[in-house]
């Protein structure tokens, strides 16, 4: 597919910006504003950043996060991806949503990874980038 300038944000690190973590939210900005093109986001970090406020009643915090993922840009979570997964997950000893993030971001092209995890890093020290060391 190949994206202009893109960066795929990791769910915990799109939690901590829209719900503002006080420890966090600072330099996810700050990286954010460093950085000129494309948020990219899948399906899988919609489900994983809603499904506490969506729990709780949280109407406020919800409406917050589906204006934010309205501004992103949604990559498909296709065949190829659960496919790239399966290796990666096969390979490096990966949770499964840790191996589909880091599939989807790798197979649509995406210049970067943002994520809070060492881990995911070590797989793909190319692509994926602790931003908050």
């Amino acid at each position: 597919m190949g994206l202009n300038r893109a960066v795929y944000l990791d769910a915990c690190i799109a939690i901590y910006l829209v719900e503002e973590h006080p420890q966090y939210v600072a330099a996810i900005e700050n990286s954010l504003a460093d950085f000129e093109g494309i948020i990219c986001h899948s399906a899988l970090v919609e489900l994983e950043s809603l499904v506490l406020p969506l729990r709780q009643g949280r109407e406020i915090l919800i409406r917050k996060f589906r204006r934010f993922f309205a501004v992103g840009r949604r990559l498909p979570m296709t065949d190829a991806v659960f496919m790239l997964a399966t290796d990666l997950r096969t390979h490096h000893n990966l949770k499964t949503p840790d191996a589909l993030h880091l599939a989807a971001a790798m197979h649509h092209g995406c210049d970067a990874f943002w994520t809070h995890d060492d881990r995911l890093a070590a797989v793909a020290p190319d692509l994926a980038v602790n931003i908050l060391i």
